[in-house]
């Protein structure tokens, strides 16, 4: 896959009941708000979870993470359909890797921001 500085790449998801009940499972985060239904019915969705989302489109690209920087705007909650929006902010080859810079905004159904980040990485070159 060819990316260039400024691509932009998003990719979308609505979180389930059951994800959040195994993401718990898998990393032993069992806090309240996870485990249990709000006055809504909703289960607040891990950040970490949130943040997989941008993982996926990485994985796309065979993109190694180096560094990830992640700020939590606002919670997210089973049933909420998350879109990232990820742009490559700058890229720099060296020795067979590309070196990746990336800016990610994540947005809800109805377009405000639960989640920002910046990640640095690398690219293996083919």
């Amino acid at each position: 896959m060819d990316i260039k500085i400024g691509d932009v790449f998003t990719w979308s998801r609505t979180f389930t009941e059951e994800e959040t009940f195994q993401f718990a499972e898998l990393t032993g985060d069992k806090g309240r708000h996870h485990m249990k239904p709000d006055d809504h019915g909703r289960l607040m969705i891990h950040g970490l979870l949130t943040a997989s989302i941008a993982t996926k489109i990485g994985g796309d690209f065979n993109y190694i993470a180096r560094n990830m920087n992640f700020e939590y705007i606002r919670p997210v909650f089973t049933g909420d359909t998350i879109t990232c929006k990820l742009t490559i902010t700058d890229m720099e080859h060296e020795k067979g890797v590309i070196k990746v810079a990336m800016r990610s905004v994540f947005r809800n159904q109805e377009g405000k921001e639960v989640l920002t980040g910046t990640s640095y990485g690398m690219i293996k070159e083919q």
